[in-house]
């Protein structure tokens, strides 16, 4: 646990950006732990190797074509965006001017519901205006998504998981904000990240899904931590599908003694 905390601080010590408090802690620490340092040496050669990567040069009629794809998304944007639409893109502006503005942003929301709730219901109800505030209700949805789909590309681990946190603002998750949080599950490289990324899946379980890349997540995970998480959820579900990938994860070797007698305690107890 004391490696992966510091593990948190090797992108901001390679930009250069820490404080001189982590700093210092981050260079006390890896000059006592080999494994870190090796992990930040080799993290430093991979970004150094990443910037002498040379850019592709452009086709000659790239601009010319991005151009008139352009001319022809404004044609189409003029003949059908409808208020709703404008709304929902200036909502969009906002957040990628201020992304760290959360609570700003949720005011915005709250303005703007209540703002068309007084408009409309105010007015009277009526068939149309239901239908106006029902698009309005997907719209604010569909800017919930898309902003938590962009925080887990975020660099900074504690802003993705407040974009896993998002999840549980949005009600109906689609394929893609499912496939988002599975490749996070399995891909992302901190762990704390992982873990509340698995949390958040367990509530999404109705999702066939959710409950197929959960259990083929269980040999894709290396920490000790992500390992017993996993086999309670499995266990809290009883999802026996799951014995085989628990199996699987026994043959691999220096799995630690703590994981392989909670992950037999499992096997048996979905058996």
């Amino acid at each position: 646990m004391k490696c992966e905390l510091y593990e948190e601080l090797f992108t901001g010590w390679i930009n250069k950006e820490l404080s001189p408090e982590e700093k210092g802690a981050l260079e006390q620490h890896i000059s006592g732990c080999a494994s870190c340092r090796n992990e930040l040496q080799a993290l430093q050669q991979l970004w150094g190797n990443m910037g002498q990567i040379e850019t592709p040069e452009p086709s000659a009629n790239m601009s010319v074509k991005f151009y008139a794809m352009l001319d022809t998304y404004k044609e189409s944007v003029k003949e059908q965006r409808s208020l709703w639409a404008d709304i929902k893109y200036h909502l969009s502006s906002l957040w990628q001017w201020q992304p760290r503005w959360p609570m700003a942003y949720n005011l915005v929301l709250i303005v703007f519901i209540a703002g068309a709730g007084y408009l409309f219901l105010g007015k009277g109800k009526s068939d149309d205006q239901d239908k106006q505030l029902k698009a309005l209700s997907s719209q604010v949805h569909e800017l919930k998504q898309t902003m938590m789909l962009a925080l887990l590309e975020n660099p900074s681990a504690s802003e993705r998981i407040r974009g896993v946190s998002y999840t549980s603002e949005i009600k109906h998750a689609d394929k893609q904000v499912i496939d988002a949080l599975l490749a996070t599950l399995n891909n992302d490289p901190n762990v704390n990240v992982r873990l509340s990324t698995l949390d958040a899946l367990s509530h999404l379980v109705g999702h066939p899904e959710v409950r197929e890349g959960l259990i083929k997540s269980i040999v894709e995970q290396d920490s000790p931590l992500m390992q017993l998480a996993i086999a309670d959820v499995m266990l809290k579900l009883q999802e026996k599908r799951s014995v085989g990938s628990f199996r699987e994860l026994l043959k691999q070797k220096g799995l630690d003694h703590g994981v392989r007698d909670k992950i037999k305690q499992t096997i048996t107890q979905l058996i």
